[in-house]
């Protein structure tokens, strides 16, 4: 016996319900899994590329065509890139904290490709890089897996699963 029309189209209302109801499902352990995750790397949402819309206009502006000028003269290998204008990226401040050399991160500047940008570029020399004013932290929290942390900025993802264990932060001041 041949099927009519109307009830092939209610097994198909039914069969999509029944496939969104089983996406549901898997995105739901998806989401608990990646916050898994990220807790315990202490993963941000710039680290996931998931900026405010206001940095990423900024950073469109900023890194926007204005000539051979706009080219990225420092790379980092991971998408992070700064064309040596305005202020260092937070990715280069924390890489040169970290004991590397702004000299890693020329991306791909040699001789004869710095010669014809310098013979149409600007003709003022370049800025000094801006100090950060902030004292040093006078507090820090570390852990015995040789974690730490300022007490500047959000708590990092160890922290959060330490203090959600029943520890307090003064467990983990030095």
């Amino acid at each position: 016996m041949a099927q009519t029309f109307k009830q092939i189209q209610k097994q198909i209302e039914q069969l999509q319900k029944q496939a969104e109801a089983l996406r549901n499902t898997e995105v739901k352990g998806v989401i608990e899994r990646i916050k898994v995750a990220i807790a315990h790397y202490g993963l941000t949402a710039a680290h996931l590329g998931l900026e405010s819309r206001a940095s990423t206009s900024k950073r469109t502006r900023a890194t926007g065509s204005k000539g051979a000028n706009a080219r990225p003269a420092f790379a980092d290998g991971d998408g992070n890139a700064w064309s040596g204008r305005g202020p260092r990226p937070r990715w280069l401040r924390d890489a040169l904290a970290s004991g590397r050399s702004l000299a890693e991160f020329r991306a791909g500047v040699s001789a004869a490709s710095a010669a014809p940008a310098q013979a149409v570029g600007a003709t003022k020399p370049a800025k000094p890089a801006r100090k950060l004013k902030r004292a040093p932290s006078k507090v820090t929290y570390r852990d015995d897996a040789g974690h730490s942390w300022t007490g500047r900025g959000p708590k990092p993802g160890w922290l959060k699963a330490e203090l959600d264990a029943g520890k307090s932060l003064q467990d983990f001041l030095r």
